[in-house]
C-alpha cells in the first residue's frame, strides 16, 4: 500500500464529466489499496476569468484582494470532485489551503510556501478517506489568503507530498509525459520515459509549461519521486530521477522556449562602480524578476549600455521604473522591446561534449535568425531572438539535434 499524491490540471478538470472522470481514476487507485491525496487547480479558464472580472473593477486589482478572489476557483472543484467520489462510494473530504495550513509568506499573486501541518491530512488518510486539497493558494502568518502564482498546483502537490514523505507525486495533465519540445511546435517532438531534476529544472526555468519551477525545486530538495501522466490516456508518462547516466550518450534532451519575454536596455550609463545595482535595485523592490543581463564594454565616453530581461507581464511596470531613474542615473535613453522570445537547448551531455554551441548557432544562422543576447550554464544555453523565428528556430534546433531519433547526436 502506497501514499500518492495526485494533482490534476484545469483541462482534467475542466467540466462536470472530467471530473468524474478523475473521480474514476483515483479511485482505482484507492480500491488497489493505496492511500490517495489530491490537489486540484481550478476549472480551464476559470482563474483567467476572474482576472477579467477583478480588471474591470480595477486596472491593476489590489493584491490581497485579487489572492482572495482567486483562490475561490479551486474551491469549486475540490467540493466538486470530493462529492463525486462520495457518489461512487469513496469517502473523500475537501479541504482549502489554508484549512490545511499551508503557511506561505504574504508576497501576494508570488506566494511561498514555508511550512505545511499535515496533521488533519494523516489524520484523514488513517481514517479511510480520499484527501482533496485547493492547490494554489495557502495563507500568510496574518491569516490573509494568499496564491502562489501561475502553475501554483504543481508546488503545492510537491509540497504536500514531501510533507507527507509520499511515495510518489503524480502531476496529471493534457499531455502525456515531458517531450523533447513543444510537440504544438514541432509534431517530431519525442516523449522522454526519463529526465533528470536538473534538466527539468532548467526547463521549467526556461519557458517549458509542462511543470512550475518551484514543484521541480521542492521534489529535488525533498528527493520526492516525481511523474508526470495524461489525465486522459493511459501509460508511464515521464519519471523525473537524478539517474543522471540514463542521458549520459545524448548531448541535448530538449528545447524550451518562452514566449513571455521583454528586453530592456539602459544606454549611456556611467561606467563605475555600483551602476548595475541602481539599475536593478529598483527592478527588485518591485518584485520583478530579472532573467538575461548583459552590459557592454564601456566605449570612449566611459559610459556603457545596460540590457536585461523580465517577464513580459512585469515589462511596463519595469519601464515606467527605468524611465523615472533615467535622470538620477545619467542615462541617455531608456529603450524596451516586448517582441523578442527565448529559446533554450537543455541536457547534462552538454558537460561532456564540446561545440554544441557552434552548431546551435551555425544552425540558426542558416535560417537567417540573428541572436540578440546569448547566455549559458554546465547544461544549458539559451538565446534570445525576435519573436517571429520561434517556431522556425524550434524547428531548426529539434533537426539539427535529431531529437525525434530515440539516439539524438
Amino acid at each position: 500500500m502506497a501514499l500518492i499524491v495526485q494533482k490534476y490540471g484545469g483541462t482534467s478538470v475542466g467540466s462536470v464529466e472530467r471530473i468524474h472522470l478523475v473521480a474514476d481514476r483515483v479511485k482505482r487507485w484507492t480500491d488497489q489499496g493505496h492511500r490517495v491525496v489530491v490537489v486540484l487547480s481550478a476549472m480551464s479558464g476559470e482563474t483567467d476569468r476572474l482576472i477579467g472580472l477583478a480588471k474591470q473593477i480595477q486596472e491593476r486589482p489590489e493584491p490581497r484582494e485579487l489572492d482572495v478572489l482567486l483562490s475561490t476557483g479551486e474551491q469549486v472543484t475540490i467540493a466538486l470532485l470530493s462529492m463525486a467520489l462520495a457518489a461512487k462510494g469513496c469517502p473523500a473530504r475537501s479541504y482549502t489551503g489554508g484549512q490545511v495550513h499551508i503557511l506561505t509568506d504574504s508576497a501576494h499573486n508570488k506566494a511561498r510556501i514555508r511550512d505545511i501541518d499535515a496533521a488533519r491530512v494523516r489524520a484523514d488518510l488513517d481514517a479511510g478517506r480520499v484527501v482533496v486539497i485547493a492547490g494554489f493558494q495557502g495563507i500568510d502568518e496574518h491569516g490573509d489568503i494568499t496564491t502562489l502564482g501561475r502553475g501554483g498546483s504543481d508546488t503545492s502537490a510537491v509540497a504536500i507530498a514531501a510533507a507527507l514523505t509520499a511515495d510518489e507525486c503524480q502531476i496529471y495533465t493534457d499531455v502525456d509525459g515531458v517531450y523533447t519540445t513543444d510537440p504544438r511546435v514541432e509534431p517530431k517532438a519525442r516523449k522522454l520515459d526519463r529526465i533528470t531534476f536538473e534538466e527539468m529544472l532548467e526547463m521549467a526555468s526556461l519557458g517549458s509549461k509542462i511543470l512550475q519551477i518551484r514543484s521541480v525545486e521542492f521534489a529535488g530538495k525533498y528527493r520526492v519521486p516525481l511523474r508526470v501522466l495524461s489525465s486522459f490516456d493511459e501509460g508511464e508518462g515521464t519519471l523525473i530521477t537524478f539517474e543522471e547516466d540514463i542521458v549520459e550518450d545524448a548531448k541535448i534532451s530538449g528545447i524550451a522556449f518562452s514566449r513571455d519575454e521583454a528586453k530592456l536596455t539602459v544606454l549611456g550609463v556611467p561606467d563605475q562602480p555600483g551602476v548595475a545595482h541602481r539599475i536593478l535595485g529598483p527592478i527588485a523592490d518591485a518584485n520583478i524578476e530579472v532573467d538575461m543581463i548583459i552590459q557592454n564594454i564601456a566605449d570612449q565616453a566611459a559610459t556603457t549600455d545596460f540590457t536585461f530581461t523580465v517577464h513580459r507581464n512585469d515589462y511596463a511596470r519595469a519601464l515606467e521604473i527605468l524611465q523615472g531613474l533615467a535622470q538620477a542615473l545619467g542615462a541617455r535613453q531608456v529603450l524596451g522591446d516586448a517582441r523578442i522570445v527565448k529559446i533554450s537547448l537543455v541536457g547534462v551531455g552538454m558537460r561532456s561534449h564540446a561545440g554544441i554551441a557552434s552548431q546551435m548557432f551555425a544552425s540558426l544562422a542558416g535560417e537567417g535568425i540573428n541572436i540578440r543576447m546569448i547566455s549559458t550554464s554546465e547544461i544549458k544555453i539559451s538565446v534570445v531572438v525576435d519573436e517571429k523565428y520561434l517556431e522556425l528556430g524550434v524547428r531548426t534546433l529539434h533537426e539539427a539535434f535529431r531529437l525525434d531519433r530515440d539516439m539524438p547526436i
